[in-house]
């Protein structure tokens, strides 16, 4: 028994840490599997739930921090993590893990007198598709999906707002990157892909769109809704109605009007019912919110938010929302983002949601969409490379986010670390959910409302 522990341990990286001291990060299987019974277990095979990560310092501290945090037992901690590592993973919104710019070519650019926005495409494209060709990048990018733990990301391969060129560029980016490298992680078509890419033992993205791209001629009511199509054809399978601000659809979550849908907006959301896209109104005021989900004929979501009785913030969501949500079969994604979230901002805050909600609306409708992603630990020694200065820019328009007193420390940020994601469940086991409504959270839900969607 113990030397097949140790070989686990050496299979996995984590051979240097003491399991004495209650240090068990990347552990993702007790000594023995014959005594679990997971509903998952039996449909993937024993190949797909183990492959070999380097743990850095960053990873390590971040947990860590997170587990000083949640301070569970040592039964409760070994169950969490063989039940991560046995369950298809779902972040119901986020971001693949990111690259470090390459700091010599990004200065370069700056002493040539490049525009704010060529310097901001390069990063873009550095930071989101960088570790497809270089080395380094790439094993950082690998280690952090596999020491999170999860299959698939719903990613924001758009950027906020309607411009159809913005969200072109973006998705560019994505379905290179999946394009490359689709024996690790691949683009999603159908939710079978995402089955198909645990059960051998790789990620996927499934691609949200971050607005409705819209061209903005104007002619007609039809002629403006036909790039929703276009977009679906090109792999987008969820969509923001709003960003922050008021746009044609309806008011974002940070107008002080909460005006609701127009009828434009109204349109939307039946076109989107139509083609199979995802409503997603996790940045949409709490009315426009309302009356999309009191129109959706499909399961809808808030894809990354938290809830406005556990902390009041543009970005919650009240409890007649969330109903209205859940009576469409959908559901709220609780994201990792200190502020948004509270209290102490930190892993226990968000455990503190997702009760919330499985208590007052049933674990059918509850998931996590952390809105973060992993940064390559190589980030810091190439930005000290950028010695030319950077013109400063005035506040992008759709960065419209009233003042607060929050304080974020340090602590909050690391303890909700994407490479945390193995913790996630541990802190539900710690709240005495069952292996099945835990599963529900980490990807049942978000399967259930896809597979929905997509038909």
């Amino acid at each position: 028994m113990k030397s097949k522990r140790r070989d686990f341990l050496k299979y996995t990286g984590m051979a240097g840490l003491s399991l004495a001291s209650n240090s068990v990060l990347g552990r993702l299987a007790t000594d023995s599997d014959d005594s679990i019974n997971l509903n998952q277990k039996a449909f993937f095979s024993q190949d797909s739930l183990q492959k070999q990560f380097r743990i850095n310092d960053q990873i390590k501290a971040d947990f860590e921090m997170a587990k000083n945090i949640l301070k569970p037992t040592q039964k409760q901690l070994e169950h969490g993590l063989e039940l991560h590592k046995n369950s298809l993973v779902i972040d119901a919104y986020g971001f693949m893990p990111r690259a470090a710019y390459n700091g010599e070519l990004i200065n370069t650019a700056l002493n040539a007198k490049a525009s704010s926005l060529e310097v901001q495409d390069m990063q873009e494209d550095m930071s989101m598709t960088r570790f497809v060709l270089d080395k380094k990048e790439r094993e950082e990018f690998e280690n952090a999906w596999e020491a999170s733990g999860v299959t698939c990301i719903i990613q924001n391969a758009g950027e906020e707002g309607n411009d159809i060129k913005r969200l072109l560029k973006r998705l560019s980016h994505f379905t290179y990157a999946t394009d490359m490298m689709r024996d690790f992680v691949g683009k999603a078509v159908t939710p079978d892909d995402i089955f198909k890419a645990k059960k051998e033992n790789r990620h996927a993205l499934y691609f949200s769109g971050n607005g409705v791209p819209l061209p903005g001629e104007w002619v007609s009511v039809e002629e403006e809704l036909r790039y929703i199509s276009v977009f679906f054809q090109l792999g987008i399978r969820m969509m923001h109605l709003t960003y922050n601000r008021r746009n044609v659809i309806g008011d974002g979550c940070a107008e002080k009007s909460n005006g609701g849908l127009s009828d434009f907006g109204r349109s939307v959301v039946k076109e989107m019912n139509r083609v199979g896209v995802i409503v997603d109104i996790a940045h949409s005021g709490w009315q426009t919110s309302l009356e999309a989900a009191q129109l959706s004929q499909r399961p809808m979501v808030a894809s990354h938010s938290t809830i406005a009785s556990v902390n009041h913030h543009i970005r919650s969501k009240p409890d007649n929302v969330i109903r209205a949500i859940a009576d469409t079969g959908g559901y709220i994604g609780i994201c990792c983002i200190p502020r948004f979230l509270g209290g102490t901002g930190d892993i226990s805050s968000m455990m503190k949601h997702i009760d919330y909600v499985v208590k007052k609306f049933g674990s059918d409708h509850v998931a996590i969409g952390t809105d973060i992603s992993y940064t390559s630990s190589f980030a810091a020694e190439e930005s000290r490379k950028i010695t030319a200065s950077k013109q400063g820019g005035r506040t992008r328009w759709e960065a419209l986010w009233p003042d607060d007193n929050f304080k974020e420390s340090a602590q909050m940020v690391q303890s909700m670390s994407w490479t945390n994601w193995p913790l996630f469940t541990v802190g539900m086991v710690q709240m005495g959910y069952s292996d099945d409504v835990i599963q529900k959270i980490l990807s049942g839900n978000s399967m259930r409302v896809a597979k929905a969607a997509f038909k």
